[in-house]
Parts: structure tokens; sequence; C-alpha cells
């Protein structure tokens, strides 16, 4: 098994580290400390050292952080994680809606006199720090670096991964570090810039076609680099991580002792182009006025997806389909209540594992059934796991991480005899992720200019859901990629070569989950022939093909269009994987792909 299902944190262990982190924040003569669920790099997921935020509150969502005061300990998380929070942490800690409640305005009222709040500089990016500051100015809250005080009380604190790094073959890359390297060396001296800081694992792993294992579910390695105008790179890594790649790397990439990166970023000259809400203020500390706030340099080249990466989506999401498809045949099967959440993930990993390119699951499936379901990153442990019982929904979040590409799949289910009320829910669902798939746009449009299409379904009926409608997904790399998005908050133009998840849902807390998601990627769209076309027009070329339950589907809520729509996927389903499949589940194909 990959997945583990023991229980993690617990909220009576939070109290007392609490108290102990308290302590030193005295003889530190500190009013409060930060600690965010984030490590030097900066990425979503962190590995078992940087868990400091579970490891103190207990909350093991995947975004938020803690601001611990002397009297009060903040826990900011946002619309996902607002169930979560409240079984995962002691009354001492103290939920907080973010981003309605800002950081800021949170500490101005808690530290009405001033006061002094320290921060680990490693651990928080520059563009973060600086706009915290400017929110705090006059109020006399200071910011202080300081050393991490979590680190102080966390007597068993695991120690950083050292696992091995791996060439990732050109076949699947599509393109050398070479040509990368050189391209985006021209780019900087387009920019004026002598050199660029890389702290994202995912960029350095794109960069250099290298793929490591350091943190769990995403194929990448801690590390630092300098990317130089002149086409070389310094690669700040331990060697042992990368034994038997000097040919891979080349005579362009130098390989240095991680602890050089500082006092090599200091010494660098001209302008060095870097991504502020990435790069961590301890590097900017360094670096002073000869930062250009320009983004990473490997975000959009790496969205940008190249024919090869696309290839080897689509066919690992074919196969991925393979298993998905087992999966939900074998649960047909299965009587109500004879079954619970874990053996539906055991299953389903099963399955997955019976092809040889699997490397790994691309995050913990998300097998929530009945009430569950409505905690949208529900992780089922041995203490949570529930039987699929009559009338249940089951949400059903996985992937995969193959050598070929990163997938991303959400169903959900019909658990014997459903009711009316979840019915509708999953048609307005449904509905919008049919109208997101159908979408044609003017090229330069954002996440944020399109994703309300998801959700007006929803809206008609006075719904909504409290997450993004999708994310950038990598090319057997994480699979939550920047910097595009289907986002409020999203302002990074859609580009042909961009894979995101197109992922409505709705949850009713107590009750029930719906989420149904899909991989697609942005395309040029063909032209219309009767259209006196005027503008450059894109649209979605979907990736995932596994059926949508149509046990849930309100047929006559569905317009024309959509119902043509969802055969029309059906069919597509039927035809690239009923190949593929054993005789049971290609019987059970047949049924679950008929037209409505």
């Amino acid at each position: 098994m990959i997945q583990s299902f023991a229980v993690t944190a617990r909220p009576e262990q939070g109290p007392p580290r609490l108290a102990a982190l308290r302590s030193q924040m005295a003889k530190d003569g500190l009013d409060g400390f930060l600690i965010p669920r984030a490590d030097a790099h900066q990425g979503e997921y962190v590995a078992p050292r940087d868990e400091r935020l579970a490891w103190l509150t207990g909350f093991t969502g995947s975004a938020g952080f803690c601001a611990a005061l002397s009297d009060i300990a903040g826990v900011f998380i946002d619309g996902r994680y607002r169930t979560q929070v409240k079984a995962q942490v002691a009354e001492e800690f103290t939920p907080v809606p973010w981003p309605e409640t800002s950081l800021s305005a949170w500490l101005k009222e808690q530290l009405p006199n001033g006061g002094k709040v320290g921060f680990d500089p490693w651990l928080h990016a520059a563009g973060q720090i600086s706009s915290l500051k400017k929110e705090l100015n006059a109020s006399g809250i200071e910011l202080v670096r300081c050393d991490n005080l979590v680190d102080r009380v966390w007597p068993d604190q695991p120690e950083a991964p050292l696992n091995p790094v791996k060439a990732h073959p050109i076949e699947f890359a599509g393109e050398t570090a070479a040509s990368k390297i050189a391209r985006l060396a021209d780019d900087l001296k387009q920019n004026g810039c002598e050199a660029a800081i890389i702290s994202l694992p995912d960029s350095i792993m794109w960069l250099l076609n290298i793929r490591g294992s350091d943190i769990g579910y995403n194929p990448v390695a801690h590390g630092f680099a300098i990317l130089h105008a002149n086409g070389r790179v310094d690669l700040f890594m331990a060697a042992q991580k990368l034994a038997g790649l000097d040919d891979h790397l080349g005579g362009q990439v130098q390989v240095h002792d991680p602890l050089l990166f500082l006092e090599s970023a200091a010494d660098l000259s001209g302008t060095v182009q870097v991504d502020l809400g990435t790069l961590p203020q301890a590097v900017a500390d360094v670096l002073g006025e000869k930062m250009l706030d320009a983004g990473d340099p490997c975000g959009l080249p790496k969205a940008r997806k190249n024919a090869a990466e696309i290839a080897g989506s689509a066919e690992a999401h074919l196969r991925d389909a393979v298993a998905v498809i087992e999966t939900l045949c074998w649960l047909d099967t299965q009587a109500p209540g004879t079954v619970t959440e874990t053996q539906v993930v055991t299953q389903l990993e099963e399955n997955r594992r019976r092809d040889n390119t699997l490397q790994d699951i691309s995050f913990d499936t998300i097998s929530g059934t009945g009430p569950n379901g409505a905690i949208m990153h529900y992780r089922v442990t041995e203490e949570t796991d529930s039987r699929l019982e009559n009338g249940h929904l089951l949400v059903l979040d996985s992937g995969g991480q193959y050598l070929d590409g990163t997938t991303d799949i959400t169903r959900t289910i019909a658990i014997g005899v459903v009711g009316d009320v979840e019915k509708a829910c999953f048609t307005r669902v449904l509905k919008g992720m049919i109208d997101m798939s159908l979408l044609r746009w003017p090229a330069g449009l954002t996440g944020r200019d399109i994703e309300c299409i998801a959700r007006a379904p929803l809206w008609a009926a006075g719904q909504d859901f409290n997450h993004g409608v999708g994310h950038g997904v990598g090319a057997y790399l994480s699979v939550h990629e920047g910097p595009q998005r289907l986002s409020k908050v999203s302002h990074v133009p859609l580009e042909p070569g961009m894979i995101l998840s197109n992922e409505p849902g709705y949850y009713r807390e107590g009750a029930f989950g719906i989420r149904i998601e899909n991989l697609v990627v942005v395309q040029d769209a063909p032209s219309l022939p009767t259209a006196d076309t005027e503008r450059s027009m894109l649209n979605w070329r979907t990736l995932t093909y596994v059926p949508i339950d149509r046990r849930l589907i309100v047929v006559d809520m569905l317009t024309v269009v959509e119902r043509a729509w969802l055969n029309s996927y059906h069919r597509d389903v039927a035809e690239k994987v009923r190949p593929r499949l054993g005789d049971d589940a290609q019987l059970w194909l047949d049924a679950a792909t008929a037209p409505i």
C-alpha cells in the first residue's frame, strides 16, 4: 500500500505543544510567532520534517497557518477546510476564516497596543512579508526575524529527506534540458537580467529533466538553483541525491552544497529575476536592490505543455481510466453497508498498481461517504473509516503519478437508492462541468474571467462551493501546478498546452458532498464553418475518460446541448477505454455509458 490510513495528528497533542512554544516566545521577548504550512520552497506539499503546522495544532490541511500569541492561537483556514478544522484542533486554538479575515486585521485586533511577532524568514515568501509589513504600518506591531521556535520544541522532528534523483526521459519530457536552459537564459537577457533564482522544486525538476521523491506523491527533490544569462546553472542540492547523473546534467550544470546557496545568491551581480511570491525572505534579505520581481522563469514555460507531454498525459489518463472503471465495476457488485471508505481506496490503488509505469499516487485518495463527502479534502483514517450505506453519495477523488503523466479525477457515486435532493444538486454540478467543457473563449482571458460558467447552474438555485473550479496540473510533476487556475483570484491568461482540472462541486455539511472532475487541456479552437471569426478562440480538449453516474442525473434538468455532450462523452469513453478492460468491466461500461 502506498496510502496510509494512520492518524497523524490528534487534537489533545496541541495544547502542551502550544505551551512549550509560548515558553520559547517568552524567552525571546516575543508576543507572537507565525507558523505557516510551508517549507523553504513555498510548495503546497511538504516533507514530514516541515509539517510544523500539523504537529503544533493537529490541523492537517494542505493550506493554512497559525498565529500563536500569548493568550490566543488563531488557525487560519480557507473555505475548503472550515469543516475539517473543527474536528482536528483543540479548543485552545481558534479557527479563523481566511482570507475573509486577514492576518494583519486579526493581529491588530489581538495586539491593540502593539507587540513583537516572530517569523522564520526561510518559511515566508518575501512578498508575503512585504505586504504584511505595509498592512501593519503604524500599528505598533513589529515583525521580527528569528530562528524557528517550533523546531526548538519538537523533540522527534524528522530529518530532512535525502532521496535519490533520477533522469526524466526525453520521450516524456519532449525537450532537452539544454534546450530549456538556452531559451530561458535568452529570456533573462531580454529582461536585462544576469541571473534568476529558482526556488520551487518542480521548476528545477522541469528545467533539468529530473525527478525526485523528497515529498510524498510529488516527484520532486528539494534544492535551489541559479540560472545565469550565459546558459549556466548552479544547482544547490545534496550531492548524494544526484549520484550517477553527471552525464545527464552535463557541463552546464554545476552542483554545490546547499549550505552555500545563500552566500552564492549574495555574491550575484547585476539584476536578478525572482518571484517574490515564492522567494524566501531570507534570500530576499541578501539580494536587496538587485531583485526584479518578474516571476519564476520556469513558470509559464512549464505550464505550456509540449506535444510529447500532452500525448503522454492523454495516454496516462486512458490507462488510469482502466483502474478507476474496474474499481467502479467492483463497487457496484457490493451491497450497501458491506464496504468501507478504506476498502474503496485499497481496491483503487491495487488496480492502479497493475500498471508498471505507476510511480506513486498523486495525493491521498479522498473517499468520503455520506457526511464525510462534505469535507472537501477529507482524508480517511482508521478512526474515521465509514461504511457506504444505502442512500449515501460517495465522493471519490484520486490520481496517479505515471512516468508519462499526472492524473486527477473525481467521481460522485450513488450507493443504493439516493434521494431527489441529492440528485438535483448532482445535476446542477454536472451542468456546470459540462458547460465549462463546452466553452469557447477569446484568447487572452484568465481563469477568473470564465470560472463562473461552472458555478452558474448552482448560483441559479442559490448554491455555490468554497473552492476553485480548477487548478493547473503538471506532466509527471505536481498535481497542483501554477500559475494557471480556474479561480476568482487567477490573473494568468490561459494558453494552449495548459492542463487544468474542471471540478465544480457542492457540499452540504453533515449530509453529503458532490464533486465531478475531469482534466482538460487548453487548445486553439477549431474554426466554425459559418462563423465570421474576428478573434483567436480557445477551447478545451478533455483528457479524462470515465463514466459519470447516470443514476444521479435528473435528465429533464439538462438542456438538449448538455445531453448531447454527455452522450458524446460516454461514446468516447466506451470507444477509448472499453478495449482495455476485462470482460466484467466491459459489460458494466456498456450499461454505464448507455445514452440518456
